[in-house]
């Protein structure tokens, strides 16, 4: 069960790592656009370490799509459990005040008696 308090950390760590996912994104269809400029006889190259390793231009393609599509799924995870955090964070806001009312009206009755 969650605290209103263990919530926000949770939410705060939700929107940091979307929006990591959000740039990589925006990077990949960079380089997608950039290697469908490209002719079928270009080379391309890819970094892998402190190396850069010849690569298919086709092959790079289907991998930079592949990224794409993962990295979208992983945005659309990442926006279905911060809205279940955030209708957890509305719940337990509710329930607050409606105990800080009940409080408050039984203090009103004490006082009237």
């Amino acid at each position: 069960m969650y605290s209103l308090n263990g919530l926000s950390p949770d939410i705060a760590k939700n929107h940091q790592v979307r929006k990591k996912y959000t740039i990589q994104l925006g990077e990949n269809e960079l380089v997608l656009k950039e290697l469908d400029l490209l002719n079928e006889d270009a080379n391309v190259y890819k970094l892998i370490g402190l190396v850069l390793v010849k690569q298919d231009l086709a092959e790079a393609n289907a991998n930079i799509r592949k990224r794409i599509e993962y990295i979208s799924a992983e945005l659309k995870r990442l926006d279905g459990s911060l809205q279940d955090l955030e209708e957890k964070q509305h719940s337990k806001r509710e329930a607050i005040l409606k105990v800080q009312q009940r409080i408050q009206s039984h203090q009103a009755g004490k006082a009237k008696a």
